[in-house]
Order: C-alpha cells, then structure tokens, then sequence
C-alpha cells in the first residue's frame, strides 16, 4: 500500500502502567498502525499459554485488541484505527490480563509505525469500507475460533449471486461448528474457516452480510465511519449486524487478493504462518491423534498430508484424489476422500488432502489421480442426474515442512481431462 505520510516510528517496552503516545495525522483519513510486539513466554499450543492480549483506545475511546500470538518472535501486527482527522491524536495500549491466557507474557512492544490513506489514494476505498469485527462469545477466552486475516477481492461474482464491487472475506482459525476437522483437509485441504462476510454490490451500492444458515441479506447495522460493525454470532462463524455491547473487538487491515485461477487459500500460501497458528490449535484441542481413523474428527499430524490444488467444471458430480507414493518399486494409492463423505462437490480451483503414512516425504510422491461420481439424488428428484467433470489444471502440490510452512512439489499439469463419473480412477497425466 502506498500511504499519504508515514508517522516516526515510536520503540517502548510495556511496563504495568499503560503506555501512551501522541502521533500526528497530517490528513484527515484512514490510519493504520503497525504494532511490532512479542510475547514471552507465548505459545497457541499450550493451553493457559496462547497468547498475550493488548488493549488499544485510541483519543480515549476503545478501538480493538490484539492478539500476539507469534510468541516470543518480534512480529509486526498492522490494525487500522480507523477514520481521524487531521492533527495530534493519543494511542493508549495495555496489557489486558483479563483476557490474556493466564501463563502468557509478558507483551513487549518494541515499536509502533503509522500511516495514513487519505480518500483520493489508491487503498482508501478497501480500507475505508473494511468491516470491524466483534467476537463471538467464548472465542477469545479458549483461543479457538480465532480471526487471522481480512483478505478483499474487487469485481467479484460473490457465492449470493450478487456482483460485488468490494467483497470481505476473514479466515479463522477453525470453526467449532460445522465440518469436522478430517472432512475439512479431505475436501478443502486446510483446517482454519474461510468465510465471506461483507459485500458491497455493484450496482446500486447494497451492503450485503452472510448470516446465519449461510442467508446472505442486507446489512442495517451500525458503523464507524464508513466501517460496518459486524458480530460473529454462530459456531461456523457466520456474521449478524448486531449483538453484545462489551464484545472484543478486532479491525484487520485487509489485504487485496485476486484469486483469479487460484482457490481462496492462496491467502494462506501468502501468509504461511497461518498454518502453524492452526496446526498447533488442532493439537491443543485434541484434534490430532497419529493413529486417527476416517470419520474420527481427528486427524494425523497436519505435516503429514499432501495437499492438491486443482482446477475443472463439476456439474451434478462429487471428485476425489489418489496420491501415488513410490515404496521400493511399488507405487500405492492413498485417497483423499478415506470416508466416500469426503468428496469435493464444487467445481472452479479447490483443494483436497490425503494423509501419509509416517515417513513418507514429497519425494515419494510418485503421481496423481482423479476419480468422479454423480451425486446423490436430492429432494424432489426421481433419480440423480448423471454428471460432468472436467479436470483442467493441477497447480499446486504441497507438504508440510517441519516448521509447517508449504513446500511445493514440482509438480504441475494444464489441459483438458474428461472424468467419467463412474468411479474408475483416471491418471493425471503430471510432470
């Protein structure tokens, strides 16, 4: 992003007694304030351990919390601190102990930056529509459920129908409702919760939010600025635009993607440390277990799987992946959908994952495989209709190093690969 000015960067440590600064605005605009902390001692695997919480109040009032949960590495957290005006303003941040896990910190700050975008620069439109975020009751307090990042998408035809000239997605760091944690790496390859909750349609300018049962309808809630304020309000972290006064709030800097000929976990890609963050909460809830059996909810060590990107059409059909993994001279075929529940039934990019044995290493990875089915019939249908897959890139193939950050595989393919839905496995013709 390009700001209009950049504010001196102020170094402190914490200390028990809050800390307070003033910092000039030199435009009236949307501020963002990149917070580089640490938290010793921190660590999201450790319950009692997670994470340190800074409370922030910007000119007296409350403006959010943040979250350290990269432990005792100096890490740069940028928050937006939304629409000021131009002149001196006070940044007050403190220890919240209340909602810090009991065994964690302390927080160290060790400086804060400051930017400003003012309406005419090229990242105000995102920044200054970007929602705020209130938690969900009981997510900050077991650190589970957690927001990661904002990501924004321009010009998009949103999952509603609707067109949207500014869409707002969050990704969490799992969900405690909804898809159990093996049926997400089988069919979406990762574990945390990615989910639309703000739009903006273009034309005619309605705000539009993703409710409970997954109902997109109009926002009429309250904002800050041109900010929408919006609550987590289910267990599958679908949004509402209204809720409880004293819930912690949370405002992220979105980050503009486009996911053109990529899925949406490309966010993640570009922020891998997500990956660790919710890999270590699958441990700390129980969620990973070296013997897990399909359909457990648990599964083996996330470094243990190999995850595919793919792209094709799918039409009244489900899909599923095998990995070839070479054994002395013999090749055998793990599936990703070890439950036939597991399947992909979605059609442009998406990614799917199957568990290794232990010891296996991408070098072992010896091909691919797709096989396809018609779906089952739905209500108020005689019969299921016979479908249509058509596979035409694999762009990604990945492992988990040991620091879980992705290691692709050099393995890659574009064309055009009818896949009959038979169930038969069809082999994808790699480099």
């Amino acid at each position: 992003m390009t700001s209009l000015a950049l504010a001196l960067a102020l170094a402190f440590q914490s200390v028990p007694a809050p800390i307070e600064r003033d910092f000039t605005v030199p435009a009236a605009g949307e501020v963002v304030a990149t917070i580089t902390a640490s938290c010793r001692p921190c660590d999201w695997r450790v319950e009692g351990g997670e994470a340190a919480l800074l409370e922030i109040r910007v000119d007296g009032q409350y403006s959010q919390h943040l979250a350290l949960m990269h432990g005792p590495s100096r890490t740069a957290y940028s928050v937006l601190l939304g629409p000021l005006t131009a002149g001196t303003h006070r940044l007050w941040m403190a220890h919240d102990a209340k909602r810090s896990a009991s065994k964690a910190g302390p927080a160290v700050v060790h400086g804060v930056q400051f930017r400003t975008f003012s309406e005419g620069t090229p990242d105000y439109a995102v920044l200054s529509r970007a929602p705020i975020l209130r938690a969900r009751p009981g997510t900050v307090e077991k650190f589970s459920d957690f927001p990661l990042v904002m990501y924004a998408e321009q010009n998009v035809n949103g999952e509603s129908g609707s067109h949207y000239s500014l869409q707002y997605t969050v990704i969490f760091t799992n969900e405690d409702g909804g898809t159990p944690t093996d049926r997400l790496m089988a069919t979406w390859g990762r574990t945390t919760d990615i989910e639309f909750i703000y739009g903006l349609t273009d034309p005619g300018g309605r705000e539009e939010i993703q409710a409970e049962g997954h109902k997109w309808i109009a926002f009429n809630g309250p904002r800050v600025g041109g900010h929408p304020v919006l609550w987590v309000s289910t267990l599958n972290n679908m949004v509402a635009d209204h809720g409880p006064d004293d819930a912690v709030r949370f405002t992220f800097v979105p980050q503009l993607v486009s996911l053109a000929g990529t899925s949406r976990e490309k966010v993640m890609d570009e922020n891998p440390w997500m990956y660790a963050v919710t890999s270590a909460e699958m441990v700390r809830e129980h969620r990973v277990d070296s013997d897990a059996k399909p359909g457990s909810g648990t599964i083996v060590d996330p470094r243990r799987y190999v995850t595919l990107e793919a792209c094709g059409t799918v039409k009244d059909a489900t899909l599923a992946f095998d990995i070839g993994v070479r054994r002395g001279s013999e090749v055998t075929w793990l599936p990703t959908d070890t439950d036939p529940k597991f399947r992909i039934a979605r059609g442009g990019c998406f990614r799917g994952g199957a568990p290794m044995p232990a010891g296996v290493s991408g070098k072992d990875v010896a091909g691919l495989r797709i096989r396809a089915y018609n779906r089952a019939a739905r209500e108020g249908e005689a019969s299921a209709p016979t479908g249509a897959v058509t596979l035409t890139a694999v762009t990604k193939v990945f492992m988990l190093n040991q620091d879980f950050v992705p290691t692709a595989l050099p393995i890659a393919w574009t064309g055009s690969l009818p896949v009959p839905t038979t169930g038969g496995p069809v082999t994808i013709p790699v480099q």
